[in-house]
């Protein structure tokens, strides 16, 4: 007597093949961008070094027991400044890569495109730790490792984007970009805790590590993914929108006008302002724990992952509540005008007891982060797929990198700002945080009155 076909294998094959390659699909991007964004935390955890944190070699000749392990040239009373400046060659060179980035996506295999990229950022994030083992002393080597990686990581989030995209239609777009979108900030955890590893004793391998990790998945890429179930063809946004023997003038309104129809502009600013405050808590949250809670650094960034986890928890919740409610701008503002108040409360309260920390951290990272999350994924999808982009799916990279390009200059001026204002003392600093969170909030004014109406 034959058995039953085993339980495992009945339940695979419950599953169609592409129900199998969308599944594959979303993994591998998750992975992928959890890489780009593990890649990119050692920055910002690095500056908090400093000499009582790390154990003194006994044969060490020396009587100087604060600078000893300094590393020049930031062993000097401007060190803050040369930091900030890493954190800008990178920033500025990301948020002007994007305007681009869009556009040779729309045009390259996005397998070998993405693949590309994540090799390409693996290679200068490490560069920028063998700077360590081969005792390299000159900011300029940095601030170029950083640009450089800053224009190479531009190749993932329109890629990514895009292959979701391509394989999920709009039902539950929101609530499975936003699980989806948690990459983000399971990068940033996985990417403080790599490099919190390594810090008090060869910051080198905080850079290394998790170039290694970006370089080995970007291969994984290039073996395994399927970009999409549709038709590959490479026609870009306004070569497909073009309407034969037209005037200019139709062909401008043809190309643009679905950008400034269906909100991509008013999303765009808003996110610009959404991802000033987001990327000023990333580059700085750890720093602002350490002086005020006088946490070490370790510490300081381990605890600073809460604000991460707030924004999975975010992002899978806006994307849950405007699935149900059709209102992607109406969730947007009303998370981004909660959200003023708990930054403020924070400021002013989030110190006191490590429990009301823990919970301020998880509630401001949701607030935070879940409009972000929602206008970079689900949002950039519903605009980039729309029919008046007549059924062009190769423009979602466009509009992908229109959207987060925007955002990434609020990005690199978020952080700048903080570390102009943060001498006046940190409370300037969330009141520009506030400030800019309710920026953000009117300039989607617009679009939730037509939602509500």
């Amino acid at each position: 007597m034959r058995s039953p076909l085993a339980p495992g294998v009945r339940f695979c094959s419950s599953f169609s093949r592409d129900s199998w390659y969308r599944s594959f699909t979303l993994f591998l991007t998750f992975l992928s961008y959890t890489a780009y964004h593990l890649s990119r935390k050692p920055i910002m955890i690095i500056p908090l070094v400093n000499c009582s944190m790390v154990i003194r070699p006994a044969d060490l000749n020396t009587t100087d027991n604060e600078t000893w392990c300094d590393w020049a040239p930031f062993d000097q009373d401007n060190y803050k400044t040369l930091y900030g400046m890493l954190d800008n060659s990178f920033l500025v060179a990301y948020a002007i890569g994007m305007f681009f980035s869009g556009i040779f996506g729309e045009r390259l295999p996005l397998r070998y495109y993405l693949s590309c990229g994540m090799l390409l950022s693996g290679l200068f994030t490490s560069l920028f730790g063998l700077g360590y083992y081969w005792n390299i002393h000159s900011i300029w080597y940095y601030a170029f490792i950083q640009a450089m990686n800053g224009l190479v990581q531009t190749t993932g989030w329109p890629s990514v984007v895009t292959c979701v995209g391509n394989w999920f239609g709009k039902g539950k777009r929101g609530f499975i970009m936003g699980v989806w979108n948690s990459h983000t900030s399971v990068g940033n955890i996985l990417g403080s805790l790599i490099a919190g590893a390594f810090v008090s004793t060869a910051w080198g391998l905080s850079f290394i590590v998790p170039g290694l990790i970006i370089t080995f998945t970007g291969v994984l890429c290039f073996f395994f993914l399927v970009e999409s179930q549709f038709d590959q063809s490479s026609f870009s946004l306004c070569r497909k929108a073009q309407p034969s023997r037209k005037s200019p003038t139709h062909y401008i309104e043809a190309c643009c006008m679905p950008y400034f129809e269906k909100g991509v502009v008013e999303f765009s600013l808003c996110l610009l302002f959404a991802k000033l405050v987001s990327y000023t808590f990333l580059y700085w949250l750890p720093l602002y724990i350490s002086n005020v809670a006088h946490f070490d650094a370790k510490a300081a960034g381990d605890m600073s992952t809460l604000f991460d986890v707030g924004g999975i928890l975010g992002g899978i919740a806006a994307g849950v509540v405007s699935d149900y409610s059709g209102g992607r701008a109406t969730t947007c503002c009303a998370m981004l005008l909660l959200a003023a108040p708990m930054l403020f409360l924070y400021n002013y309260v989030g110190q006191t007891s490590i429990a009301t920390t823990v919970v301020m951290l998880l509630v401001c990272g949701g607030l935070v982060n879940g409009p972000y999350a929602l206008i970079t994924t689900a949002v950039s999808a519903d605009l980039g797929t729309h029919e008046s982009l007549q059924g062009n799916s190769r423009a979602l990279s466009t509009v992908t990198a229109i959207i987060d390009g925007t955002g990434s200059i609020g990005a690199a001026i978020g952080p700048l700002l903080a570390g102009l204002i943060s001498p006046t003392g940190w409370n300037n600093v969330f009141y520009m945080l506030i400030s800019a969170d309710v920026l953000a909030c009117l300039f989607l004014s617009r679009l939730m009155y037509k939602e509500v109406g």
